[in-house]
């Protein structure tokens, strides 16, 4: 084959030409390994398994803090969905009571003037959670709704110390972004710590601007590939909550099948790829996470023209 070479669109933080080479190389075999043994990184043959296991991984983190003694602290993401139907479903077939369990949401849409999306607007993370989590659960298993936290405009200032008074969260559940992020903590952001990886890991809930490909993945995946409605900022934990956390737990999906898959090299670079502020995601390595990924993410990257 003909070698052409350039350097990545200047939109992109993350340009280090050895790197992105290095870790676009890596193979099934090898994507699975990884030199820090608390970084775990499983596959799954397919959407059903990885949602189970994702509902399991939840239900259990729960049922481990209450058998220890502890009330549950979880921060969890909106999308992707369907282990909530299954997590739902667990709880009430084992009448698992929530009373004693307190949930974080980890981010939520802004517009730009810094205002959150109202709970009631479909789009929103609150609505999507609500609806698809909590009304799925029985009413007498629900904890009290004020332990069921979304962060705001109001609350963003104070959300990250929220979490830290309870002791932090058992775990940590989430995914990661096309660009690399984790919640909504862009790459861009790491411009604001010029290198200082000890202050960028401390840095707590806030505003934020929004990168282009956050807002092209969510148009793909959320908005009909409506990009002119997907808001344009949002409000987010940081890398301080996601670290202070027992455990992390991440569940890669992005398989559009055909061939299409929009995680698998940005699942390498975090996986594989230099700890850095400008790769978000890349924390995870440095901490008690499991990364699970759908087969096709972990499949080698092919060029195929659709």
């Amino acid at each position: 084959m003909t070698d052409f070479s350039f350097n990545p669109a200047p939109f992109l933080e993350f340009a280090d030409d050895v790197a992105l080479k290095r870790v676009r190389a890596i193979d099934r075999e090898n994507f699975v390994k990884h030199d820090n043994p608390d970084f775990q990184i499983s596959v799954h043959d397919n959407r059903q398994s990885l949602y189970e296991a994702f509902a399991n991984d939840i239900v259990a983190t729960i049922l481990d803090a209450l058998n220890e003694g502890r009330r549950p602290v979880l921060i969890v993401p909106a999308g992707p969905m369907p282990q909530y139907h299954a997590a739902a479903r667990i709880i009430n077939e084992q009448r698992i009571s929530l009373k004693d369990v307190t949930f974080f949401a980890m981010d939520e849409w802004a517009n730009e003037l810094g205002e959150s999306a109202p709970g009631s607007w479909e789009g929103s993370f609150q609505f999507a959670l609500r609806s698809q989590f909590f009304a799925r659960i029985d009413a007498e298993l629900l904890p009290p709704d004020h332990q069921i936290n979304f962060p705001t405009s109001a609350t963003i200032a104070d959300y990250g110390n929220r979490i830290a008074d309870l002791g932090g969260a058992d775990a940590c559940f989430g995914g990661i972004g096309w660009n690399g992020h984790i919640a909504f903590w862009e790459p861009q952001l790491g411009q604001e710590f010029a290198g200082d990886l000890s202050a960028y890991r401390a840095a707590s809930s806030r505003l934020v601007d929004l990168h282009p490909l956050t807002v092209a993945q969510n148009a793909l995946t959320s908005f009909a590939g409506d990009w002119s409605n997907v808001p344009p900022r949002a409000v987010t934990i940081g890398p301080a909550e996601i670290l202070g956390a027992r455990r992390r737990s991440f569940w890669l999906d992005g398989d559009l099948g055909g061939g299409v898959t929009w995680q698998g090299f940005i699942a390498r670079l975090v996986a594989h790829g230099p700890v850095n502020e400008f790769v978000p995601g890349s924390l995870l390595q440095t901490a008690r996470s499991d990364l699970a990924v759908l087969e096709a993410i972990a499949a080698p990257l092919d060029i195929l023209i659709n």
